[in-house]
């Protein structure tokens, strides 16, 4: 789907994310997991306008030293892990270098569970139609992460959408997933943030408000089952 850039914001990328969706993607036994922070604000539009539950998959980007907008991999909750051979090589990190990074984006994913969930539980997706949802995909090193995770759950399907993406994120998420919307795939694609009219950083409290807002009607549920997977690919 082809859609005007720059984007206005999240949410109205989000509402437009809901349109190009359809029915395979709407009811109360969808689940849409953003990936947060800046997922949350477009997952919150689509879990409303679909009449969806709404969740959080934690991941967090494995930056490139002095990029660290740039993903070398990304790691998500319950020890799930994505790794970009070729960054990782021009990045020049040995095992030990990349063991103290995993473990500062890993006590970030504990300092978030905490700070999002509470003592809520996660949601369970086994059986379920689930649907992943970011702001933008660049590398793919995230949402494949995320992809990996969910999908050692035992979905019934398994979507993942995002208002912008590149090409080259598209193709390798493409045989992960049952299905990939994006409204709009530009080239060059440099960061997320160029494509969107508004893009501030999300913060911890409009994340916390959002969710507030979203369970206020949903009942708890059980954590899901854990596992740990490598792949490659960005």
């Amino acid at each position: 789907m082809r859609c005007v850039l720059p984007l206005p914001s999240r949410e109205a990328a989000g509402r437009a994310l809901a349109s190009a969706l359809g029915p395979q993607c709407a009811g109360p036994d969808v689940l849409v997991l953003a990936l947060p922070r800046g997922g949350v604000p477009v997952g919150f539009e689509i879990a409303q306008a679909m009449g969806a539950e709404l969740d959080l998959l934690l991941v967090r980007k494995l930056g490139m030293p002095g990029d660290p907008e740039l993903a070398l991999g990304a790691i998500a909750a319950g020890g799930f892990r994505v790794l970009n051979p070729a960054l990782l090589a021009l990045a020049g990190l040995d095992d030990a270098a990349l063991a103290r990074l995993e473990a500062l984006e890993a006590a970030e994913l504990e300092r978030r569970a905490l700070c999002y969930r509470g003592h809520r539980a996660p949601p369970v997706w086994r059986g379920r139609r689930v649907l992943l949802v970011d702001d933008g995909i660049a590398t793919g090193a995230t949402m494949q992460a995320a992809v990996a995770a969910v999908r050692a759950g035992g979905p019934a399907q398994l979507w993942a959408a995002a208002p912008v993406a590149s090409r080259r994120a598209c193709a390798a998420l493409a045989s992960k997933v049952d299905g990939l919307v994006c409204l709009a795939t530009p080239e060059p694609f440099g960061a997320v943030a160029q494509f969107y009219a508004d893009f501030p950083q999300v913060q911890d409290e409009a994340v916390v408000a959002l969710l507030a807002r979203a369970w206020r009607v949903q009942p708890a549920s059980s954590p899901p089952e854990r596992g740990q997977t490598d792949l490659t690919g960005a």
